[in-house]
């Protein structure tokens, strides 16, 4: 049975509307595409691959402004040198387990050189987490098949959450984790623009669970009454918006994100990988250009309202990816899905009904 969203369960995060799916496909043209791996003959499998894929599959001719952030780096995220050098995303998206961050981006230099717009050489930008107590990382479940599926089914409109694609075997915050989305929509100067994010969710102590301020982390750990485990994992965030913004300025949104994390509880401790990624559909910037580029750019000052619309959406993403997330049983134990019933009984002791 799907599980709820986080709205489903009566709790909003933040004051910005969100888009109609309340995912990172609001934003026009980015398409995201999963393949979920879950078996246990011959080897244990919990994991998969989701791709991102921005301007409907034309990001190889028609690039788009992107910049990054680090918040702690015992973590991948391929191709940053030259994102940085360039301030271009020239390729989808790949998220995966750890030890298989080479296949994807192997995979995604296959797929582009099939595509007719695309150069004639690429270094796509793919990132990880560490599935390795569910999943029997080091059977190397993830092949270039599975790889090609999700950019081949890649698609807009709602997206499933949880323990699906790259977040298939993750935990967070003491809870299984994964996958999660969320959108804002803000306006600048009379214009709508949409901002969404989406997260591999890997992190944390249960402690620090926060939501929307409630300490329901350390509400559970009472209840619990048992000694918690060392926070280990990482997180991966993708923001997304189609507000022409300048490579500099996606820095500074996939800065904000590190606000939205530490919201829910991300403290950034040193085995985790907190890898930001930001991108803006809202310049052109065609392969190969010969020509001045007519370019837009929303000015520094009115910049408030992104930063806001990224660290809500993050924030939210995370939690959806941890309330979708259902309980899994892998390698080498199981891992119980974050108790809805036990958070409303705590939000509503908060006096937040």
């Amino acid at each position: 049975m799907t599980r709820p969203r986080l709205r489903d369960l009566g709790i909003t995060i933040g004051k910005l509307p969100t888009g109609t799916f309340n995912a990172i496909t609001d934003v026009p043209g980015v398409r995201v595409g999963q393949t979920t791996l879950i078996y246990d003959e011959p080897r244990i499998a919990r994991t998969g691959v989701t791709m991102l894929v921005p301007r409907d599959g034309g990001i190889w001719a028609d690039h788009c402004f992107a910049g990054y952030h680090r918040f702690n780096g015992n973590g991948e995220m391929t191709g940053l040198l030259w994102v940085e050098e360039s301030g271009l995303l020239t390729t989808p998206l790949g998220i995966t387990n750890t030890h298989q961050v080479g296949l994807v981006r192997d995979v995604l230099v296959e797929y582009g050189r099939a595509q007719p717009n695309a150069s004639a050489w690429l270094l796509p930008v793919v990132a990880e987490t560490y599935d390795g107590f569910l999943n029997d990382i080091d059977a190397f479940h993830l092949k270039r098949e599975h790889v090609w599926n999700a950019l081949e089914t890649a698609r807009g409109g709602a997206v499933q959450e949880g323990n699906v694609g790259g977040g298939t075997g993750m935990r967070c915050h003491g809870f299984k984790g994964g996958i999660g989305t969320a959108s804002r929509v803000v306006a600048i100067s009379n214009e709508a623009y949409t901002l969404g994010v989406l997260v591999q969710a890997n992190y944390g102590v249960m402690e620090f669970l926060r939501v929307d301020g409630v300490p329901v982390g350390r509400e559970l750990v009472n209840r619990r009454a048992r000694k918690q485990a060392a926070e280990q994992g990482s997180i991966i965030i993708i923001v997304a918006t189609d507000a022409p913004l300048l490579a500099t300025q996606c820095n500074r949104l996939a800065q904000r994100a590190t606000v939205g994390l530490g919201n829910v509880g991300g403290h950034g401790h040193n085995t985790s990988g907190d890898l930001f990624f930001a991108f803006a559909t809202g310049n052109s910037v065609p392969r190969g250009a010969q020509n001045l580029l007519p370019l837009k750019m929303v000015p520094n000052q009115m910049l408030n309202a992104l930063f806001d619309a990224t660290i809500e959406a993050t924030e939210e993403a995370i939690l959806n990816a941890l309330v979708a997330a259902e309980t899994m049983r892998g390698l080498q134990g199981t891992v119980e899905a974050f108790p809805h019933d036990e958070l409303l009984e705590i939000w509503n002791a908060y006096g937040r009904r």
